[in-house]
């Protein structure tokens, strides 16, 4: 028999806000599907779209080749788990009409931020994930990052 994926997520929390989040999205075998600007674009709107529908705050985003991250703020009541599976079904059904092909890896990573982690810090690495992957030289030229006012002044 084989053995079931254990879940990545932690047994006795909710994951029910308010809470801040850095969440990671991985695509399928790590194929760089958001290196087209045109399917990043799509991700960022899918984002946009999950973020009005569950009245969250993005602190920071940043759309790599092959994966996403998302810094969230949601608000009391407001579940996690929800926002990330909104996030990633939108996302998956607009891009398999593109590509003909599925577009995620099973699951997501999430860190849930303390209050003692600084959410300036954890926005700075998201944001220097292109420095870091020698696509730009300053994270302030990688064009899928932002939200570019909070970018820009960081």
């Amino acid at each position: 028999m084989p053995r079931l994926r254990k879940s990545p997520r932690l047994a006795d929390f909710d994951y029910v806000g308010p809470l801040a989040c850095h969440l990671t999205f991985v695509t399928r075998r790590r194929q760089p599907f958001f290196s087209d600007p045109h399917l990043a674009s799509i991700c960022i709107e899918a984002m946009q779209v999950t973020v009005q529908r569950f009245c969250a705050t993005v602190a920071a985003y940043c759309v790599m080749p092959d994966h996403v991250h998302i810094l969230v703020a949601i608000e009391e009541g407001t579940s996690l788990t929800d926002f990330a599976k909104h996030f990633k079904q939108l996302l998956g059904f607009r891009l398999k009409r593109v590509t003909r092909q599925p577009v995620w890896q099973i699951s997501y990573h999430d860190h849930v931020l303390r209050r003692e982690e600084s959410l300036l810090d954890v926005a700075r690495y998201i944001w220097e994930n292109p420095v870091n992957e020698g696509l730009v030289p300053l994270r302030t030229e990688y064009p899928f990052s932002g939200p570019r006012e909070l970018l820009e002044q960081a």
